[in-house]
């Protein structure tokens, strides 16, 4: 699939993100932003074009217009994009030099900021053309490009959050016990396309033993009865993101599983209640894994606490030791502490939160407590 996505921004949107992008790079000390195709594409005009060999790239730089280095025979999607009218189009033919195009668009020497999944290809293209250029990646230059959400982009996050609580109160519902992972698995992915979902970016479902790898692929394995089962799932809805995990329970669980699902909870509660202006994203999960530290499990939580969400279900800022960057009203992020115990089981509580002027406020509102399901 090529051209624009449908989007609810209007092209002075598109034109005002490009404004304020060019403004960051100048303020970041870079002489221009150089946006290959991708989510900071999509966020920035609403034209998502393919990713191949032929050059696609958005040129920003502060007071000029921007423009978009754009394949011939794409050049009439291109302009149907919605953010078009805020750009111009500079197309180059199959046989031509595209470098020596965009080349002529950028100074001589300066550091430029490019787009973090830019091809090596074409990065090495540019640097042969200009040789006095140097690069840094977005998120290196400029992580909160995309962290700070506007009105409009937070009723979209809202919306998709809610349909993934609807997804969940849906899901409860079925039978567990006896069926494969991948077949539940199948079951939310239905589900976030029937409440609005255009894309399932992943559908978690890890059974018993399963449960303890927070990134595993749901398979072949059977549900049993006394089994955890952590379900992770999300994707895009009108071009934003959903991301929830809650975690249920085959029949009555033992008191060591309430237990350790009760202190998730707790944690993921204390990483919620941290959040409000001016808090460094360390502190988010600070909060959460201090929590779980302090009852003898530090060492079972391996992951960060959260990552921020927008065009994509995963993109700063990130709640995780190191990060120093203060919490801005309008950042929306993940709150997902978990505890992984080998061979045996996993817990994992996840909310995605936005910053108020205050404090926070989920964005998904299911149950946190132990749901047992058939």
């Amino acid at each position: 699939m090529t051209g624009s996505t449908t989007s609810p921004f209007t092209a002075d949107d598109y034109r005002a993100r490009m404004e304020r992008a060019a403004a960051a790079a100048a303020d970041a000390g870079l002489a221009g932003l150089l946006v290959a195709p991708g989510p900071d594409m999509v966020w920035l005009t609403g034209y998502a074009p393919p990713v191949t060999e032929r050059l696609t790239l958005l040129v920003l730089a502060p007071g000029r217009t921007p423009v978009l280095v754009v394949p011939t025979l794409e050049a009439p999607d291109a302009a149907k994009a919605p953010g078009a009218p805020a750009m111009s189009l500079r197309d180059w033919t199959d046989g031509k030099d595209p470098y020596a195009a965009t080349a002529a668009l950028l100074a001589v020497d300066g550091r430029f900021g490019i787009s973090d999944n830019a091809w090596a290809m074409h990065l090495l293209g540019l640097q042969r053309a200009l040789p006095g250029t140097s690069y840094a990646s977005l998120t290196e230059a400029l992580p909160m490009l995309r962290g700070v959400k506007d009105a409009a982009e937070l009723r979209l996050l809202a919306a998709a959050g809610a349909a993934a609580d609807r997804t969940f109160e849906e899901i409860r519902k079925v039978t567990f016990g006896g069926r494969r992972e991948s077949e539940v698995a199948a079951d939310l992915a239905a589900l976030l396309r029937q409440y609005g979902h255009e894309q399932v970016d992943f559908t978690i479902v890890a059974s018993g033993p399963n449960g303890a790898d927070p990134h595993h692929e749901a398979g072949d394995s059977v549900i049993q009865r006394g089994d955890m089962v952590v379900l992770d799932f999300g994707g895009l809805m009108d071009g934003y993101g959903s991301d929830t995990s809650r975690t249920v329970h085959v029949g009555e669980p033992t008191d060591e599983e309430r237990r350790v699902h009760d202190l998730v909870r707790e944690a993921q509660e204390a990483g919620f209640r941290a959040v409000r202006p001016g808090v460094a994203c360390q502190d988010v999960d600070r909060a959460a894994r201090a929590v779980i530290a302090d009852a003898g499990y530090g060492e079972y939580f391996i992951h960060r606490t959260g990552h921020g969400i927008g065009v994509t279900t995963h993109e700063p800022p990130y709640m995780i030791e190191g990060e120093r960057q203060p919490l801005v009203p309008g950042m929306c992020f993940s709150v997902e502490p978990g505890v992984y115990l080998p061979g045996r089981f996993g817990v994992r509580i996840e909310d995605i939160v936005t910053v108020t002027e205050d404090g926070g406020r989920r964005l998904n509102t299911t149950t946190r407590e132990m749901v047992i399901v058939e």
